[in-house]
């Protein structure tokens, strides 16, 4: 007769290879410098061995090593019980559910008697870690790159450690009703067990909660009636708050998403069959593909393409009532959804952007007509890619004003406006509306 294996057996084979799995995913995405979420989807692609719940584990060590790496890597072992030592801790930070598999990765680093802690503050934390691991000392600040702070507008303490406990965390899946009642949408995805909630922002805004969907088995989505999209990229298309009837080009449109916004705004407020014309454009001819998809399963036949083939305008010039410039960025607001960018990039990734960015703008300006707005906006916290761009925009450009507008998650009044993850548990986002005068 064949010895009965253990559960804890069982539990230590399963918890090496999933540590050897992870480890190589880890170091593919740091070598090769490509996002988690790209060497992840293709590695699953290849290896269909793994089971829904080995995927989930796989998936959420993988980014809890990223949110933690400033932590993970000051941990005061060697070798092996190093790597199962990171593991453990991430592990315990996020307090996830495969206990089993968190005992055998603790044991591996030697902290069989080590009681790990769970996430409370990032300062609180820190100073936890710290008793536990002395003499090293950790800091709610070695969770993110040193040259993060310096980019930043200036922030008291209290702002530093919520922007650091928002990062710690992933923001909900936002997105959008189109073409129906918002309340509708969300009992129609309650009744398929998704974690719908309104959100209290916007009328179309709606939260779809955290854990994953399958968004090809709603059916809300593939007739276009429900849109995936951050609140704080939300928060662009109702900054510039089309009319129905006007016509906005989408400078920096990508795969569409601020495009089928404004169109949905248009057509929501439209009292006549006039909901506007949208022009949409980029250089990237897969991702106008994409948009041309998108407007097509939301039925939104006023959205046409116009890619940018060169330097000169794709669009005739003075001709829109708004344009919107959502430039190439460094993506600092997106650490949230995307931490393994914290440590892939460096400060360049922020002071390479602000020449091409204030370069786009000046070109797209030139499409504005007198009278009509402009909206620059990116997803970066950095000033030099936001402020710092708007102001040396609008010096150079006399013609234009800025223009202001309510933020909607402070209710303060602005001409320019950072939207912090920590406001409304969201991405982070910039935006300015500007008005060319008549």
């Amino acid at each position: 007769m064949s010895a009965q294996v253990s559960p804890a057996e069982v539990a230590v084979k399963r918890a090496g290879s999933h540590s050897h799995t992870i480890k190589q995913l880890f170091n593919d995405i740091m070598e090769s410098g490509q996002s988690a979420d790209r060497v992840l989807a293709a590695y699953f692609k290849l290896n269909r061995k793994h089971g829904s719940k080995d995927r989930k584990l796989i998936r959420e060590t993988l980014f809890a090593l990223f949110r933690w790496w400033g932590w993970a890597r000051k941990l005061p072992l060697e070798g092996d019980a190093l790597w199962h030592g990171q593991l453990a801790l991430c592990a315990a930070l996020e307090q996830h559910p495969w206990e089993d598999i968190r005992a055998a990765w603790a044991m591996e680093a030697g902290w069989q008697q080590l009681a790990l802690p769970g996430f409370d503050t990032p300062s609180a934390t820190a100073l936890q870690l710290s008793q536990l691991l002395a003499p090293v000392q950790f800091h709610a600040s070695d969770l993110v790159p040193d040259w993060f702070w310096p980019l930043l507008p200036p922030q008291d303490q209290a702002e530093r450690e919520a922007l650091l406990a928002s990062l710690c965390k992933r923001p909900p899946i936002w997105a959008r009703a189109q073409n129906m009642d918002r309340d509708q949408a969300v009992s129609q995805l309650r009744a398929l067990g998704i974690d719908a909630s309104a959100a209290p922002y916007f009328s179309d805004a709606l939260s779809l909660g955290s854990k994953s969907i399958n968004l090809n088995e709603i059916v809300l989505y593939t007739s276009g009636k429900l849109e995936v999209q951050d609140l704080s990229s939300q928060v662009i298309g109702q900054v510039s708050d089309p009319k129905p009837g006007e016509s906005w080009w989408d400078a920096c449109a990508g795969a569409g998403g601020k495009s089928l916004q404004l169109s949905s705004l248009m057509a929501n407020r439209a009292t006549s069959a006039n909901a506007g014309q949208i022009v949409a454009s980029d250089i990237r001819p897969q991702a106008l593909e994409e948009l041309g998809k998108r407007a097509r399963r939301a039925g939104f036949a006023n959205i046409s393409v116009a890619r940018w083939r060169s330097d000169a305008l794709p669009v005739d010039a003075g001709s829109f009532d708004g344009v919107l410039v959502d430039a190439p960025c460094s993506c600092t607001g997106t650490w949230r959804r995307n931490p393994d960018m914290r440590w892939l990039d460096s400060a360049t990734a922020v002071t390479d952007k602000p020449e091409l960015q204030l370069d786009i703008l000046h070109r797209a300006s030139a499409a504005v007509r007198k009278g009509g707005v402009l909206v620059y906006a990116t997803c970066s916290l950095a000033e030099a890619e936001n402020r710092a761009v708007a102001e040396a925009f609008l010096a150079a450009h006399p013609e234009f004003v800025p223009e202001e507008f309510t933020h909607p998650f402070s209710g303060e009044r602005c001409t320019m406006a950072t939207v912090w993850p920590q406001q409304a548990n969201s991405d982070g986002m910039f935006v300015a509306r500007f008005r060319r005068l008549d």
